[in-house]
């Protein structure tokens, strides 16, 4: 699954961009082509050291640096249809645990068209991680989606979702997702000020039975922008929550598992001129379970410094 299945995807995302753009009036076909790039560092505070891909806590805090980057083309296939690519790279660098310092790729692409009162897209996401210089995770996302605004404040957005996932080494933790996510915002003062409230239901089936699950998710987001001096500074507050029932007994406790996940986020981002961005954030998760190895909570506390170009 790692090797194969996301490169016989891909001969099918490319047909699904072509079909798009030949659809389109030739007449009226506007190339118009963007590209992007952002490069960022940073500092953080785990205050419990986790892998939580294989409910994994250490019970022990550290630092780590962080640094990423990325780059992403825009290419207009249309007056309607637009496609997008992207790579991003990340890595952190623990002080202590180095056997958990993660390194991750991410090659991504999101095909969009405006339809008459909504808009259809189609993303594609393969993601692959290493910890301590060895394979990890291999991930792969694919989710059609509609979206529109329903009212002059409201805007909607649905979304299916299918992932693969495969660990290194823990095949027995290998699963497929099926997924549904529904988003709604109220734009309160524009982008200079929005809700955001969504649900999300996943159904997961993995290879072990005992991890098998079925869960029901909420996040509740507000975003303010603001001004500090002669800048825009962005804020934002969130709260994300999940119940998981497991649907076969653990082997562990010799019932079925139940996890309820809750995390708290703040994040603050300040411009330094027309490219450069210093961020800030901190984050408090609660992860309740009847497990006793994935009953834990973490503090999450970082700033990096971004540049954009």
């Amino acid at each position: 699954m790692r090797s194969v299945t996301p490169w016989l995807l891909m001969p099918v995302a490319l047909f699904s961009v072509s079909g798009a753009a030949w659809a389109d009036n030739t007449e009226t076909l506007d190339f118009n082509r963007t590209w992007s790039a952002k490069v960022g560092a940073g500092r953080e505070y785990d205050s419990n050291v986790t892998v939580s891909e294989v409910d994994s806590s250490s019970g022990e805090s550290d630092y780590a640096w962080t640094m990423d980057l990325g780059v992403g083309v825009n290419q207009s296939l249309g007056e309607k249809t637009d496609l997008s690519l992207n790579y991003d790279f990340s890595q952190s660098l623990y002080d202590e645990f180095s056997i958990v310092d993660r390194q991750t790729h991410i090659v991504g692409a999101n095909l969009s068209t405006d339809l008459t009162r909504t808009k259809a897209g189609l993303s594609a996401y393969y993601i692959s991680s290493r910890l301590d210089g060895d394979p990890f995770l291999e991930y792969l996302r694919l989710s059609p989606s509609l979206s529109g605004f329903v009212s002059k404040r409201w805007f909607a957005r649905s979304a299916y979702v299918y992932a693969e996932r495969s660990i290194d080494g823990r095949s027995d933790r290998d699963a497929n997702t099926h997924s549904l996510e529904g988003d709604l915002y109220y734009f309160h003062r524009g982008l200079r000020s929005y809700f955001n409230i969504g649900y999300r239901y996943r159904d997961e089936d993995t290879v072990l039975d005992a991890l098998d699950f079925r869960s029901h998710g909420i996040k509740i987001r507000y975003i303010r922008r603001f001004a500090i001096g002669s800048t825009q500074a962005k804020g934002e507050v969130s709260w994300r929550y999940e119940e998981r029932r497991y649907l076969s007994p653990d082997p562990v406790i010799s019932t079925e598992r139940s996890d309820d996940r809750g995390r708290f986020k703040l994040d603050l981002e300040v411009p330094l001129g027309n490219r450069t961005t210093l961020k800030w954030y901190y984050s408090y998760g609660d992860f309740a379970s009847n497990l006793p190895r994935a009953d834990f909570t973490q503090t999450i506390v970082g700033t990096r410094l971004e540049f954009k170009w």
